[in-house]
Order: C-alpha cells, then sequence, then structure tokens
C-alpha cells in the first residue's frame, strides 16, 4: 500500500522555523564558549598526592613534584554538557521572542478571508521589518478587496445585461403567440425583433469572451506595427462614423512585441469610444510613434466634458459618464474595460486625461520587449 503523505500544519512550519533560528543562535555561542573554554583549560596545573613516606620517588630525591600539568577532561566534559544546555535554551528563548510579531501576523492574516477582507494587521508599534511586512499584507489585502467588488459588480452587472435580452426575446414570443390576429407581416416583424436581440446577446458574449482574454494575458507574443493595426481599423470605421464627424490620423511605425488580436481590439474599442461619445462637427484624432519607452498609440476625441474624478470609473465594465448602466443602443459599457485589460496584459502603461474643452486623451505606451523575444527565439 502506497504511503500517504502526511500534511505539514502551519505550527509544524513555524516550529521548524523556531529550530532553525534556535541552531542559528545556540551553535555560535556553543562553538564560542567551548572554544574559550578549551583554550582556557589546556595548560592547567592539576595536584597530584606526593608518594608516602619510606617509598622512593620515581627519579630520585630530586624529583618529587606534587603538581603536574594535565588536561582536566572530566571538567571540560560537565561544562561543555552545561554549555550546550544553555546555548539550547537561550537561543529557545531568544528565537520565540523573535518570531512572536511573525506569529501575531500570521494569527491575524489567517483569521481575514474572501467575506472579511476589510480587515486590516494596522500598526504594529515596530519600525523594522515586520511592520514593512504588515504594511505590505495591508496593501495586499487592500487590492484584493478591491478586486473582489469589482469582480462581484461585474458578476451582477454581467448577469443583468445578459438576462435582459433574453426577457425581451421572450416577452415578444409571448406577445406575438398571444396575439390571434398574428398575420405573416407581424410574424415576420417578430422574427426580426428576435433576431436583433440574439444579435445584442451575441456581441456582449464577444466583448466579455474579449475581456477575460485581455485579463488572461499574452501566452505567445508576435512582433508587428501598431501603425498597420491601426489602418486596417480606420479602414473599418466609416460605415460608422457620422459624416460630420472628422477623423484624422498620424501613424507613424511603432513596432511592438505582443497579441495583434487584442491590440487590434484595443485600437478598436478606443476608436468605437471615441467616434460614440462624441459630438455634431467633433474630431477624432488617432496616433502612433516610437519613443524612447516603446510603441505609443494616441487617440483623442471630442465630447462631453468628463470631470476628472469620473475617468477611473469609465474604465470599470458597465459603466458611463451619468452613473447609469449602459443601455444596449449606446453600447455595453465594456469597450475601456476591455482597453485597460489589454494594456495591463502588455505590461503597458495606459493615462487617460480629460480635455478641458470636453473628451478625453488617451494614451498608451507598450514597452519595447523586441530585443527580449529575439533573444528568446535564438535561445529556442
Amino acid at each position: 500500500m502506497p504511503r500517504r503523505r502526511r500534511l505539514r500544519t502551519p505550527l509544524i512550519r513555524t516550529q521548524r522555523l523556531r529550530t532553525q533560528l534556535m541552531l542559528l543562535y545556540a551553535v555560535p555561542f556553543f562553538v564560542s564558549g567551548a572554544t574559550l573554554l578549551t583554550a582556557a583549560l589546556v595548560g592547567t596545573r592539576v595536584s597530584v598526592p606526593a608518594p608516602a613516606a619510606g617509598e622512593p620517588a620515581v627519579g630520585g630525591p630530586a624529583a618529587r613534584p606534587d603538581t603536574t600539568t594535565q588536561f582536566p577532561f572530566l571538567i571540560w566534559l560537565v561544562i561543555m554538557i552545561v554549555l550546550a544546555v544553555a546555548s539550547i535554551g537561550v537561543g529557545w528563548l531568544v528565537s520565540a521572542r523573535f518570531l512572536r510579531p511573525l506569529r501575531a501576523i500570521t494569527t491575524a492574516a489567517r483569521d481575514i478571508s474572501a467575506s472579511n477582507l476589510h480587515r486590516r494587521l494596522g500598526p504594529t508599534g515596530r519600525t523594522d521589518e515586520f511592520a514593512e511586512l504588515a504594511a505590505t499584507l495591508d496593501d495586499l489585502f487592500a487590492r484584493l478587496e478591491a478586486s473582489f467588488a469589482s469582480q462581484r459588480r461585474f458578476v451582477a452587472h454581467a448577469s443583468h445585461e445578459l438576462r435582459t435580452p433574453l426577457a425581451a426575446q421572450r416577452t415578444v414570443l409571448q406577445v406575438a403567440l398571444a396575439d390571434p390576429g398574428t398575420t405573416v407581416d407581424s410574424l415576420r416583424a417578430t422574427c426580426e425583433e428576435v433576431l436583433g436581440l440574439g444579435t445584442v446577446q451575441e456581441q456582449l458574449i464577444g466583448s466579455l469572451l474579449t475581456l477575460a482574454s485581455g485579463q488572461q494575458g499574452v501566452e505567445r507574443p508576435e512582433s508587428f506595427d501598431l501603425a498597420d493595426l491601426a489602418r486596417q481599423v480606420l479602414s473599418r470605421r466609416p460605415a460608422i462614423r457620422p459624416a460630420e464627424l472628422t477623423v484624422t490620423a498620424s501613424l507613424g511605425s511603432a513596432l511592438l512585441s505582443g497579441d495583434p488580436r487584442l491590440v487590434e481590439s484595443l485600437l478598436a474599442n478606443l476608436v468605437d469610444n471615441a467616434i460614440r461619445h462624441n459630438r455634431p462637427g467633433g474630431l477624432v484624432e488617432v496616433r502612433t510613434s516610437t519613443t524612447a519607452g516603446g510603441a505609443r498609440l494616441i487617440v483623442r476625441n471630442s465630447g462631453p466634458v468628463v470631470p476628472p474624478t469620473e475617468v477611473g470609473r469609465l474604465f470599470e465594465p458597465f459603466q458611463q459618464l451619468d452613473g447609469r448602466r449602459i443601455r444596449h443602443g449606446d453600447g455595453h459599457g465594456l469597450g475601456l474595460a476591455i482597453v485597460r485589460a489589454v494594456a495591463d496584459a502588455h505590461g503597458a502603461t495606459l493615462v487617460a486625461t480629460a480635455r478641458p474643452t470636453g473628451g478625453l486623451d488617451i494614451e498608451t505606451t507598450f514597452p519595447d520587449r523586441r530585443a527580449g523575444d529575439e533573444d528568446v527565439a535564438r535561445n529556442d
């Protein structure tokens, strides 16, 4: 029968660390003490009994010493045992005192779970590495709390957005079936409406899949030119662009390494967002260039005035400027969330600035990783 491996509890791991620290303190203490004691005992003169009266002394009368140089092994052995016990005891106490703040931090961190991420370790009253560890864990819990809250909002909003077209489809079909005067034309209109609601669902699911793909990261990066992708995206946008809207492009070569499909999705969502949230006679500007930091993409547009405090919220899923959930006719509110996910997956820097006259300036800088990819390719 195969042996069952015992699970190591946190207590056992803590005791192992305490034992290691105890040995770290005890061994140098014991070695140094033993060395000093041995050096002190070497050459010790020990008294020995003189020969009894009438007994001939070895070496004659001149050779009758009552002391001799002899190493006191028995005394040395007893002192070594005492020194070893004292070293272990002192090392055990020192390691316990050293690990006391760590145990307190571990206990508090273990009590914090997904349901009470609002709790914090708080100040420890120390100014050493343990205080830095506690502050780092508090920052981690804050990020986890924000991530869990964002995930809950995302699941709730996604469920609502997916349920809305399904409920609309069901209502349309129920009305058509309950109408006694249904004609071919009315049934055709009902089918077209159901197909339109299905298209909405398909677009929403596609956006959710793109968002999930962006959050997973880049598995196999490829080298490509950002300017070429921008030309492809802009060439497909005249059909959805209002006639009074002016779109300008300044596309300089900008080579980068990443997933071209995800970056194309980032470009498309930025351009679509700039076109959708604009004003009559407005402007959309797209620029690509190469900087010292890497490939840079700038998309700016005119439009409604965005309060600077609201810019960050627009990059969360299912959000729009006035705080309401996105209506299906205005998109699903996932465009800028996809942009942020794709930028994070590529390690890009995303900076969005509200323009005083209305609209946004969104600048994305992709790091130059082509040299590292070429080295990896050569090694492979």
